[in-house]
C-alpha cells in the first residue's frame, strides 16, 4: 500500500505539475520518498538507470535534432507540400496529413510528431480558413497518428527502446518484424479516422491561399543536410546492430554534427539562422529525471506486488495459446498504461514477461504485444503519454482546448479497433518472420 500510495501522488503530481514542478523533479520526488521509506534500495537505482539511460539520452538527442529541422523549416516545408498535393480536395489531404504524421513519428519519435507537427497543420488550417469541426479532424487525427504509427523503429517510441534494449532486439530484427504491423496500424488507422471524422472534413479548400513550399526553409545549409544526415543515421543504425552499440551514441553523434552545421561550427565567422541556445534550452531534460525517477517509482510498486501479479496473468494468458496471448497482453498493456503512463507501463509489462513461464514463441509475442499496447494504448486517455500531454500543452497554447470528455469519446472509440487490427496482424506475421 504505501509503494501504490507512493506512486499515486507521483503520477498525480506528473501530471498537475505545480507551481511549475516540472514532470522530472515531480518524478525525482517520488523517487526520493521511495528511497527514504525503504520502497526501493540504492542497489535499484543502478538497476533502473542501467534500463533507461541509453532509451532517455537516445530521445533526447532525438528532439535535438528535430527541433534544428524544425528551426530551419524542414516540417513546414514537408507539410506545404502535402497541402499543395491535396489539389484543394479535402479528402485527398486528410489521409496525406496523416502518413505525413506516421512519417514523421517513424523516424523522429512520436513526441516529435506530436511537438512539431502540430503547430504546423494549425497554421495551415487558420490559412485555409477551416471551420471549428473541421480543424478539430486534423488536429485529433494529428495527435492519434503519433502514437499509433510509432511502432516501426527502435527510435520511433521511447517504449521500442526501452523494451529492444531490455529483452536485447537488434535494430534489424525489431525492423523485420515491427515495418509490416505498423502498416497495418496506419491503414487501420486511416479508416477507422476517416470513417469517424468523415462528416466534418470539407470537401474543397483554397490551395492558392498557401505559400510556396520554398518560402518556408529558412536555414538552407540545414535543409540541404537533412536527407543525407537521416539516410546515413537510419543506415548506421541497421549496420551496428550487430555490435550492440547503445543507440544514445549514434544519435548522439548525428545530433553533434547537425548542431555543427547549424551552428557554423566548421565556417567560423558565418552568420547562423538556427538559435542553438533556443534549441539545448528547449531539449527534454526533464526527460532525464523522469525515467529514472518513475522508474524507480514503478520498480518499487512492482517489487511490492505488481510484477508478481502481472506475471500471473500473462503466464495464464500463456496457456490460452499464441493468439489470445498476443491479444491478450496488448490489451492489458494498453489498459495499464492508460491509467498509469505508458512509460512505467513498459518497465511492468517487461518484468512480467520475463517472469512468466511461456514457451519461446509466446514470449517474443508478448514482448511485441506489450510495445503496442503502451504505444496505441495511451490514447485512451489523455495521461496514458508523455505525447499526448505534450500535444495538449501546444494545443492550448494556440487557443485550441480539448476537454479530458472530448479527447476520452474519441480515443476510446477510435483506440479499440485500430489496437485490435495490430495485434492480430503481430499473431499472424511473427511467426512468419525467420
Amino acid at each position: 500500500m504505501l509503494a501504490f500510495a507512493i506512486f499515486l501522488v507521483t503520477l498525480v503530481l506528473v501530471i498537475w505539475q505545480p507551481r511549475g514542478l516540472g514532470i522530472g523533479w515531480s518524478a525525482l520526488g517520488g523517487a526520493a520518498v521511495a528511497l527514504a521509506t525503504g520502497v526501493v534500495g540504492w542497489g535499484d537505482v543502478e538497476t533502473v538507470w542501467h534500463i533507461v539511460w541509453d532509451a532517455t539520452f537516445t530521445f533526447v538527442a532525438l528532439i535535438i535534432i528535430s527541433l534544428i529541422l524544425d528551426e530551419a523549416g524542414f516540417f513546414s516545408w514537408a507539410a506545404l507540400h502535402i497541402a499543395r498535393w491535396g489539389n484543394g480536395r479535402g479528402r485527398l489531404l486528410f489521409p496525406l496529413i496523416v502518413v505525413l504524421g506516421a512519417m514523421i513519428a517513424a523516424v523522429f519519435a512520436n513526441d516529435g510528431a506530436a511537438l512539431l507537427l502540430t503547430p504546423i497543420v494549425l497554421a495551415i488550417l487558420v490559412r485555409l480558413e477551416f471551420s471549428t469541426g473541421a480543424a478539430l479532424a486534423f488536429i485529433i487525427a494529428t495527435g492519434f497518428v503519433a502514437d499509433t504509427t510509432s511502432l516501426p523503429l527502435v527510435i520511433s517510441n521511447l517504449v521500442n527502446i526501452v523494451s529492444a534494449n531490455y529483452f536485447e532486439i537488434g535494430f534489424d530484427r525489431y525492423a523485420r518484424v515491427m515495418v509490416p504491423i505498423d502498416l497495418v496500424s496506419l491503414a487501420a488507422t486511416l479508416l477507422v479516422l476517416g470513417l469517424w471524422f468523415r462528416r466534418q472534413i470539407p470537401r474543397h479548400y483554397p490551395v492558392e491561399r498557401l505559400e510556396t513550399p520554398a518560402s518556408a526553409i529558412r536555414d538552407p545549409q540545414v535543409f540541404r543536410a537533412a536527407f543525407p544526415l537521416l539516410i546515413v543515421l537510419l543506415v548506421a543504425l541497421f549496420l551496428t546492430a550487430r555490435w550492440a552499440i547503445p543507440f544514445a551514441f549514434i544519435m548522439g553523434a548525428a545530433a553533434l554534427l547537425l548542431m555543427a552545421i547549424a551552428g557554423r561550427w566548421l565556417t567560423p565567422g558565418r552568420e547562423h539562422v538556427v538559435s542553438l541556445s533556443r534549441v539545448i534550452r528547449s531539449a527534454p531534460w526533464q526527460i532525464v529525471l523522469f525515467s529514472l525517477g518513475m522508474y524507480l517509482v514503478v520498480y518499487g510498486l512492482g517489487n511490492a506486488w505488481l510484477t508478481a501479479g502481472a506475471s500471473r496473468v500473462l503466464a495464464w494468458l500463456g496457456e490460452q495459446g499464441p493468439l489470445i496471448a498476443t491479444v491478450g497482453t496488448g490489451f492489458a498493456s494498453a489498459l495499464l498504461a492508460s491509467v498509469m503512463n505508458n512509460m512505467p507501463a513498459t518497465l511492468v509489462g517487461a518484468l512480467a514477461i520475463d517472469q512468466a513461464q511461456v514457451s519461446s514463441l509466446t514470449r517474443e509475442l508478448m514482448v511485441y504485444a506489450n510495445v503496442i499496447g503502451n504505444d496505441l494504448g495511451p490514447k485512451f486517455t489523455p495521461i496514458g503519454s508523455l505525447a499526448t500531454l505534450l500535444w495538449l500543452h501546444v494545443l492550448a497554447g494556440k487557443g485550441y482546448r480539448i476537454s479530458w470528455g472530448q479527447y476520452m469519446k474519441v480515443g476510446l472509440i477510435i483506440t479499440p479497433p485500430v489496437l485490435l487490427a495490430t495485434l492480430l496482424a503481430l499473431a499472424f506475421w511473427l511467426p512468419l518472420v525467420d
